[in-house]
């Protein structure tokens, strides 16, 4: 998630939220004036930004990093904190196109994103709170079926981490809820503060020589006739050989063809007031992170001052509600029932970028520019598999780039006034066969 979707009511600065309130120090970097040089320049301060600039600097490129506002302002500072495996909502869709070997890139990646999250976790010594073990839920018996699929196709691929199917009888065992039928855990998964993780990872990049300007919006791109790029803000200019977007739901204005194939949508989380430890033992014993298997699903997890962090009510109709806290209270309600009318300190949402295929957009345009967005909520991994092809593509280190070059991304019809109403038109649809 990133900003609420009225940017106007917050500005430059951080929205309140739980992570603002227990972030590690966030310094200030000038904004863009006059003329700065670099061989690369990245335009976004999130996860994907952030560590294609570190892994550009890691090989011993000079970048420039673009901030419109504040590091981890968007989606990358506001999301739920689940690190889970896999790039997209599945890739046995796009089998057609990109062939077997295609396939099981994209599969390995999603494993290697996990791991390369926390390799750079231990690398930098980043302090965000960090805890492996994760559980999918079920809501109705066909999801248990793919569950066991799922184990099966993991132990087949010599996943080296714990899974494990947990029937109705045994689920008060991870969640204290009669609301689901069973689950599957994955300790190979986890959760985490992700505006520390980012904040860290800034300071890394930072370290190794990385340009970042932030409260510096860039205004155009220019492909100059030496094919290098002029990337224009309000008050400055970067002169570059690469450009690299990051922008994710904020590219509106800055690529025409990026911008008509990705779409903000809403998404709202609330944080409890710290919690006895005899609640949080009920709630979630063994202190999962949890998602169910709804379109329009719930997800929560315990933080590691007991607090309930819930997250969930998706909207796509440009709108958010006028009260966060009571349109999530409800959902709480639903799951915990015991929980009554327990006190929500903090509320917050904002937009994350979609894409129609729900695979995320990695890959170099025709005019050279570089790219990556639209992760549909699955990005605190997604981000980082993306910022690593793209550096590895930069420093011919290899074409991984080429497997997600090859899968086909629709642009949304309906212009910038039409494109939301008809999402939520056709996600409106797929909620109603939730309910039958």
């Amino acid at each position: 998630m990133s900003q609420l979707l009225n940017p106007a009511t917050h500005g430059d600065d951080h929205p309140k939220s739980y992570y603002v309130a227990t972030a590690h120090p966030m310094p200030e970097h000038p904004s863009l004036t006059g003329e700065v040089h670099g061989q690369v320049c990245v335009v976004g301060g999130g996860f994907s930004g952030v560590n294609t600039a570190l892994e550009l600097a890691e090989r011993g490129f000079d970048v420039v990093l673009l901030e419109a506002r504040r590091i981890g302002w968007g989606a990358s500072g506001r999301n739920g904190g689940q690190l889970l495996r896999g790039i997209g909502h599945g890739t046995e869709p796009f089998r057609k196109v990109i062939g077997d070997e295609g396939v099981a890139a994209i599969d390995a990646m999603g494993f290697e994103s996990v791991e390369l999250v926390r390799e750079r976790i231990t690398r930098y010594d980043i302090d965000c709170d960090l805890r492996m073990g994760y559980c999918d839920l079920a809501n109705k018996p066909a999801h248990m079926k793919a569950f066991a699929e799922e184990k099966d196709w993991l132990q087949q691929q010599g996943y080296p981490h714990h899974v494990e199917l947990v029937p109705r009888e045994r689920l008060r065992e991870v969640v204290g809820s009669t609301r689901y039928c069973g689950g599957m855990i994955d300790m190979g998964c986890g959760h985490l503060h992700p505006l520390n993780l980012l904040l860290g990872e800034a300071a890394a990049a930072v370290k190794l020589g990385v340009k970042i300007y932030e409260k510096s919006p860039v205004t155009r791109v220019e492909r100059q006739a030496d094919e290098r790029y002029l990337v224009h803000t309000a008050e400055g200019t970067v002169q570059a050989e690469k450009v690299v977007l990051c922008g994710n739901a904020y590219v509106q204005g800055l690529h025409p063809v990026l911008e008509g194939k990705v779409l903000p949508a809403g998404s709202y989380v609330v944080a409890t007031e710290p919690l006895p430890e005899s609640t949080c033992q009920r709630l979630l014993p063994g202190n999962h992170a949890v998602c169910d298997q709804r379109v329009d699903l719930d997800y929560y997890r315990l933080t590691p001052d007991r607090r309930l962090l819930f997250g969930g009510l998706c909207t796509y109709s440009g709108r958010d509600p006028k009260d966060i806290r009571a349109a999530l209270r409800p959902n709480i309600k639903r799951v915990f029932p015991a929980l009554g009318e327990v006190k929500l300190d903090y509320a917050w949402g904002g937009m994350i970028g979609i894409g129609a295929n729900r695979m995320p957009q990695i890959g170099r345009l025709p005019d050279g520019i570089y790219h990556a967005q639209a992760y549909s909520g699955h990005g605190l991994n997604a981000t980082h598999m993306a910022a690593r092809v793209l550096a590895e593509t930069i420093s011919q280190e290899s074409q991984r780039i080429d497997v997600f070059n090859r899968i086909p991304h629709m642009t949304f019809p309906g212009g910038r006034k039409l494109r939301s109403p008809l999402l939520a038109l056709g996600m409106l649809y797929y909620r109603m066969k939730d309910l039958l």
